[in-house]
């Protein structure tokens, strides 16, 4: 009877309502994405070239986590995904992730540091839409280009599915995320959104964003134009 009780207890406990806090860390997270991404791309020539955004399916931003958590359990990172939707190729409402394994932790270091992707076509975006998705092995990621006047490193990185970048302590660079694990945050989903949401769910335009997403979405749609 008591390991019955104890399995029912934790069983709700798995499926327990998010709390408050759960909605605030979300939001304030999803925020924080939506800064990175600004300072990054008002970055001028240290940052990632806007033509490349303009020709990307998706965005991923994982912004640095705080009080020494970016590395815990093989875990380093959550951020959110978002996609360019069918009708007028808007950005969709943005969808929780995880950001598991590989060795990006020991090449980036620090519990503070910030990673971007890019994702270049179609066939990735689809990739990102399942419940796991390793990068490397079931497509290709390369590390990003940095600059508006990058053209030339940008030519040989067309072929990649991804592009990457990471920012850490000020330094911005391309950076190899092989090996690393995208999964679905349904939690952190369910906290934004009222249900535990896939990523494809998400992102197939039929989620309305919070507040915080359409500051993303804004972030993403006002990039400054290049000057020459």
């Amino acid at each position: 009877m008591r390991k019955t009780l104890g399995f029912l207890t934790m069983t709700a406990c798995l499926f327990a309502a998010p709390s408050d806090k759960d909605r605030r860390e979300a939001t304030e997270r999803l925020t924080e994405a939506s800064t990175v991404f600004t300072e990054i791309m008002n970055a001028g020539d240290q940052g990632i070239p806007h033509n490349l955004l303009e020709q990307a399916e998706c965005a991923v931003i994982v912004p640095g986590l705080k009080k020494g958590a970016f590395i815990v359990g093989g875990q380093f990172g959550k951020g959110f995904i978002t996609c360019r939707e069918d009708k007028g190729r808007g950005w969709s409402a943005p969808a929780a992730i995880r950001v598991e394994g590989g060795s990006v932790g020991f090449q980036i270091g620090g519990s503070e540091t910030d990673v971007v992707m890019l994702v270049m076509n179609h066939r990735g975006a689809e990739r990102l839409m399942g419940d796991k998705f390793t990068l490397g092995a079931e497509g290709e990621v390369a590390a990003g280009p940095v600059g508006r006047n990058a053209s030339a490193q940008t030519d040989a990185k067309l072929s990649a599915e991804m592009l990457s970048w990471s920012r850490s302590r000020g330094v911005f660079a391309g950076v190899s995320l092989k090996g690393t694990t995208l999964r679905p945050d349904r939690e952190d989903n369910e906290a934004l959104y009222g249900m535990p949401y896939s990523t494809k769910e998400v992102v197939n335009g039929n989620v309305r964003p919070t507040a915080a997403g359409r500051a993303l979405i804004s972030a993403l749609n006002t990039v400054p134009a290049d000057k020459h």
